[in-house]
């Protein structure tokens, strides 16, 4: 049987949960949330578009009741506190950094296999909390930001050359927030290197379009995104699943890549069935280099931050 569980119905759960429906190669999707009646409610609600759209994943929803997730192959957790206008991310470690731990606890004491996905911010340390509380191999417990993040690049570029997002191909790496590293070297349009197509300065432009992406969505809507994000996660259950073994930017353990050690940062990986099958070193010149360390000594910089707490 194949069963997905999203912890947290908000916005960014409930919007997972209806994708991962609607693509129909599941034979259940589980909603979890603390508030009574929010994860059945939207549950239910899913569960009575299948006529109209036309899929057969049921969807289920509980509250706060963890037995109903047992032999999930992979559950994401969204749980946690949404930015408001004027937060980063890392303002969010205290709350969410105690409810990613009572959380992932939950869910190993029901489905002690399961490839864990992490939506909550900040991505990089509620990632590496998730770890440390699971037990888990590294592989199996890792982030969502980078798919996202490129998702957002691709659509700018796509709207700045006027073509189908699909066409456009994109890699960025480094922690997900303002310190993240997209790499032009590595974005095409059909094979054709972005550098050919939009001049540098524009270039420049969307790229930091890109690292602020979140924060844009933050300000007009008075809090997190939801659409992209929910459904950037589905497309990473959909490779872990179905062992497609698709390359996405994915939070993960460095073990020495790029002379890191220890930090969860963005990566190219290689997504199947066990979860991260391989970290793919990509040659970096010496400026991207330096971003990347900015990017990791950032990252390791909120590390402490969740260490001090001793939650662990």
């Amino acid at each position: 049987m194949k069963k997905v569980s999203v912890i947290g119905a908000g916005n960014v759960g409930a919007t997972c949960a209806d994708v991962l429906a609607r693509k129909n190669f599941l034979d259940e999707v589980v909603l979890v949330d603390i508030k009574e009646g929010l994860a059945e409610g939207k549950a239910l609600d899913i569960w009575e578009t299948a006529p109209v759209v036309g899929f057969d994943t049921r969807v289920t929803g509980s509250t706060n009741d963890y037995s109903k997730t047992e032999g999930s192959e992979v559950v994401v957790i969204t749980s946690g506190l949404p930015r408001k206008p004027g937060m980063s991310r890392d303002d969010l470690i205290s709350t969410n950094a105690k409810i990613v731990k009572s959380v992932t606890d939950n869910v190993m004491a029901h489905s002690p296999e399961a490839v864990i996905i992490i939506v909550s911010n900040p991505l990089d340390v509620m990632t590496y909390a998730a770890h440390v509380a699971s037990g888990l191999p590294a592989s199996k417990v890792f982030g969502q930001a980078g798919v996202l993040d490129t998702a957002r690049y691709r659509a700018f570029i796509a709207s700045e050359l006027s073509v189908s997002p699909r066409d456009v191909q994109a890699l960025l790496m480094g922690g997900h927030g303002d310190t993240m590293v997209p790499l032009p070297r590595y974005t095409t349009v059909s094979g054709i290197p972005v550098t050919e197509l939009i001049p540098k300065d524009r270039l420049d432009a969307i790229i930091e379009r890109t690292k602020k992406g979140g924060g844009e969505i933050v300000n007009l809507l008075g809090t997190s995104a939801w659409y992209a994000p929910g459904a950037s996660a589905a497309q990473m259950v959909e490779s872990v699943v179905n062992n497609q073994h698709h390359i996405f930017p994915c939070c993960v353990k460095l073990d020495g890549q790029w002379g890191e050690d220890g930090v969860y940062l963005g990566a190219p990986v290689k997504l199947g069935r066990g979860g991260v099958e391989e970290i793919i070193e990509i040659k970096l010149n010496d400026e991207e280099m330096k971003d990347l360390r900015t990017s990791a000594n950032h990252v390791k910089d909120v590390m402490k931050v969740y260490d001090d707490m001793k939650l662990f």
